[in-house]
């Protein structure tokens, strides 16, 4: 994934979110040691409980020690001298120089951080197989079970929400197994047929946050939900003004390859928020006003008479390299799985609203119309967010060993040919960095259409 390093250096908030992102060993370390938090292990965005609760929610991954770039790590302390914002117009200032040797440091930063966090994933990949992981399991489910036989020594609980995937469930359980020492605390969502399922769901949620009261030793109160709600509503607003708003517009505050650069990063940092809420949402905010006021300025590309293609499902792996091409030749690659699994969905926090009920609520919307729902709702769900987005194409991506999103491509295949008269392709995948050329030739075949 080889980031425009001239364009993203200009977004001090970008910078923020993956320093935030590649120094979480540091963090964390200081959360639990120091100051004696617990930290839970969160393998999809089903932060809000943990944060409520005043421990900290942590993506595995990131208890991992990054080999980062040295230039990245002066830029962290200079930001405690200069600020952020100071450090991004230093970088761009470098960068206009046109220095080369000077010129090429400045991408070394960037890159070196894409290049890791790509290789750090098929580390855990491969610590996933060693450790035995069944060969029916996706990448991005291989690449959990190697991030907790690396690191679940260090966490005090795992967030366990049941969903649609029975591989994704069976992996949930088998965390006991790799290490029985951190609690389980466990969100069971019901069939969505049953007529009593937000009833049952409330009462999961409230049984998770006695786990939690048991964890901590504190109470956790009505007001320490919707302070949570609060600040996650404005994470989740900021979000959908990036999908919305701004990726699906005819200009961008910098070329398409760097925005997806910029998306794919989100995907991967609102799973735990980078373990701190208020400084995520912050970041957040200060992307959406950055990019915004480049628009405003006309600083960046017109993309009018680039096909956007919408990319599609990535939370469980993907090649990067795929929205490099579609750049290169001439499309503008969009990614929003989030907002397609119903995860973006703001929660009501008025004090006439019961926060356990409208978080079970939450669940459940996204378990019938997201991510636990069958092939028809889910492909439902996918030419809905296409249509959102004025996609011009679909690019499927089939995990190797997916058999609850993967197999419902035929039928989504067939709807979005009849119902959006759209190109749609799908990409199979099974590690980063493997098949890269097929991929390539895949996606240069789509292209033509356009």
């Amino acid at each position: 994934m080889s980031l425009i390093a001239d364009e993203i250096v200009r977004f001090s908030s970008v910078l923020k979110i993956a320093y935030n992102f590649l120094t979480g060993r540091a963090y964390l370390k200081r959360k639990k040691f120091r100051e004696k938090q617990k930290l839970v292990s969160v393998p999809l965005p089903f932060s809000d409980l943990p944060f409520a609760a005043g421990t900290v929610p942590v993506f595995p991954i990131r208890m991992h020690n990054f080999k980062i770039n040295q230039y990245l790590t002066y830029l962290g302390t200079a930001s405690n001298i200069f600020g952020w914002k100071g450090v991004s117009n230093f970088l761009s200032f470098v960068k206009n120089l046109g220095i080369s040797e000077v010129s090429k440091i400045v991408d070394d930063i960037i890159e070196d951080v894409i290049r890791e966090i790509n290789e750090k994933y098929n580390e855990m990949y491969d610590i996933g197989i060693e450790g035995g992981i069944s060969s029916d399991f996706c990448y991005g489910l291989k690449s959990l079970v190697g991030m907790n036989l690396s690191k679940s020594r260090n966490v005090d609980a795992y967030m366990n929400v049941t969903i649609r995937c029975s591989a994704f469930n069976k992996y949930l359980e088998s965390l006991s197994a790799i290490n029985n020492e951190p609690r389980p605390i466990w969100i069971d969502i019901p069939p969505r047929n049953i007529g009593n399922a937000l009833e049952l769901l409330t009462d999961n949620v409230s049984h998770a946050l006695s786990d939690f009261e048991q964890l901590t030793g504190n109470t956790i109160s009505d007001n320490m939900l919707r302070n949570h709600f609060n600040i996650s509503n404005q994470v989740k607003r900021a979000y959908n003004t990036i999908i919305y708003d701004i990726s699906a517009s005819d200009f961008y505050p910098c070329n398409p390859a760097t925005f997806s650069e910029i998306m794919s990063l989100l995907n991967i940092t609102f799973i735990d928020y980078n373990s701190n809420a208020t400084r995520y949402r912050d970041n957040m905010n200060s992307l959406v006003n950055e990019m915004r006021e480049r628009i405003r300025k006309h600083i960046g590309m017109d993309v009018s008479d680039m096909p956007r293609i919408f990319v599609t499902p990535i939370f469980g792996g993907w090649e990067p390299k795929t929205h490099d091409y579609i750049y290169e030749l001439g499309g503008r690659a969009l990614y929003a799985d989030w907002g397609l699994l119903k995860l973006l969905e703001e929660l009501p926090i008025s004090p006439s609203n019961n926060p356990v009920e409208e978080y079970a609520r939450f669940l459940l919307n996204a378990t019938q119309t997201g991510i636990g729902c069958d092939n028809d709702k889910l492909t439902d769900s996918y030419l809905r967010m296409a249509k959102e987005l004025n996609a011009d194409g679909v690019v499927f991506i089939q995990l190797f060993g997916c058999h609850s999103i993967s197999n419902c491509y035929r039928m989504l295949r067939d709807k979005v040919r009849k119902e959006l008269e759209i190109p749609i392709t799908a990409i199979t995948f099974n590690k980063i960095g493997e098949n890269i050329e097929q991929v390539k030739t895949r996606i240069g075949a789509f292209m033509e259409m356009f």
